[in-house]
């Protein structure tokens, strides 16, 4: 089968209500695409790592994909999964559940492309909250949290290096109430991501509620090591499972 001409993929796009632009220089088409409320999607990822005084700083960043608002912006000390599930939990109290929560492939919330269920993933899906990956070397998926992180490198973490965790998260908290709140964004028009953001109407549950299955599931409890007995037969899913009955 031949490659569909590329009026044919445009008019395929564009029935399904995406358009294409164009940039300057005779630049190949490229798809502008945005979640179409606040909360669909949000995007998160780790800036790197920087140097403290003593230590190292972790940023945590979480991106609303619609309004480009910036949920969370936190000074970590590592990127372990108690770290991050912590600070999600004050987002969730703060503006409640997303949606969907895109990350990319590295832990805690991915196994370098090998496994998409962590113990973070299993949490956040437990929650309410589904979970999607980035292509393996494709950070364009987590397009606006990269360019979030662009202007975070250039504005906030050019000076010297911060005196410990609490003063990176001042200036951060700073920084990130001018991003939200003063300063014209292109892609907005020219409005600020408080324009178009708001929170969530699912508010965030302190208990994670026992799943409902299906009358007729056969229902399993994971062992040790992620595996099952189903039908006289053992098979294996996934270590975060352990201790979880799944259907």
């Amino acid at each position: 089968i031949g490659t569909p001409a590329a009026s044919t993929v445009t008019g395929i796009l564009r029935r399904n209500g995406i358009e294409l632009g164009t940039s300057g220089g005779g630049a190949q088409p490229f798809i502008r695409f945005e979640h179409a409320a606040p909360n669909d999607l949000w995007q998160m990822d780790f800036k790197g790592h920087v140097a403290l005084r003593c230590g190292r700083l972790h940023p945590l960043t979480v991106l609303d994909d619609h309004s480009r608002f910036s949920v969370a912006l936190s000074a970590c000390a590592d990127q372990t999964t108690a770290t991050v599930k912590a600070r999600l939990v004050t987002a969730f109290r703060r503006y409640g559940l997303p949606w969907r929560i895109a990350t990319d492939n590295g832990p805690p919330w991915g196994d370098g492309g090998r496994n998409d269920f962590t113990l973070l993933t299993v949490w956040l899906i437990e929650t309410g909250i589904a979970v999607s990956h980035s292509r393996p070397c494709h950070p364009q998926t987590l397009g606006k949290d990269e360019r979030f992180h662009r202007s975070l490198k250039a504005e906030a973490l050019q000076g010297p290096p911060f005196a410990d965790l609490a003063k990176a998260q001042d200036a951060f908290d700073q920084w990130r109430h001018v991003y939200n709140a003063q300063r014209p964004h292109d892609a907005l028009d020219g409005g600020v991501p408080l324009d178009r953001y708001w929170a969530s109407l699912r508010p965030y549950r302190e208990t994670v509620e026992p799943f409902e299955y299906a009358k007729g599931d056969l229902i399993r409890r994971v062992q040790q090591h992620g595996f099952v007995s189903i039908l006289g037969r053992t098979m294996r899913l996934c270590r975060a499972f352990t201790g979880k009955s799944v259907a």
